[in-house]
């Protein structure tokens, strides 16, 4: 599989814009994890750090359910893989973790992410409220932090891949 990068349009207007600068670094993530075993997406770039490309991966995933499905959504949406107990719990991996589970679910939570914005005005505030916060978002709000959110962990995952194989990329 190769990963298709496009850029939006310079054009494009604002929600387009925005949906796609998302989808693009959805598609940077997912294409810093192409090619690779399960023992090399598990592999930290730098010890004593846990951050590897799954991990990365199951942490967006996270990120996604939170956004979209509590709060834009309200959705009743449990963590996948932390806990209050264990609130790196998508960071520390074991060896029964597959790239195809933690591929999978990424992909789901797009998906319902994809769902809940369907129809929803740019400005129009959140259903639920953050958990740590308390406020109310704008799907405005979310999609940019989501940007924000997956290019900095892309930076993350170009050092990892770097350290693993010597591939690099934009």
């Amino acid at each position: 599989m190769t990963t298709e990068r496009r850029e939006p349009a310079a054009d494009a207007d604002e929600r387009t814009m925005l949906e796609g600068w998302l989808e693009y670094h959805r598609q940077t993530l997912a294409w810093k994890c192409e090619g690779l075993t399960d023992a090399q997406l598990r592999t930290a770039a730098v010890a004593p750090s846990t951050l590897t490309l799954m991990g990365l991966v199951r942490h967006m995933a996270e990120v996604e359910r939170s956004w979209y499905r509590r709060v834009l959504a309200d959705e009743d949406a449990d963590p996948i893989h932390y806990s209050d107990e264990n609130p790196d719990g998508e960071f520390l991996l074991t060896e029964e973790d597959t790239w195809q589970e933690a591929h999978a679910t990424w992909q789901a939570e797009i998906e319902a992410a994809r769902r809940n914005t369907a129809g929803v005005p740019l400005d129009a505030p959140t259903r639920g409220l953050h958990r740590r916060t308390g406020e109310r978002y704008t799907l405005r709000w979310i999609h940019t932090h989501m940007i924000e959110e997956y290019a900095r962990h892309n930076g993350h995952a170009d050092l990892i891949r770097e350290s693993l194989d010597g591939a690099t990329g934009d």
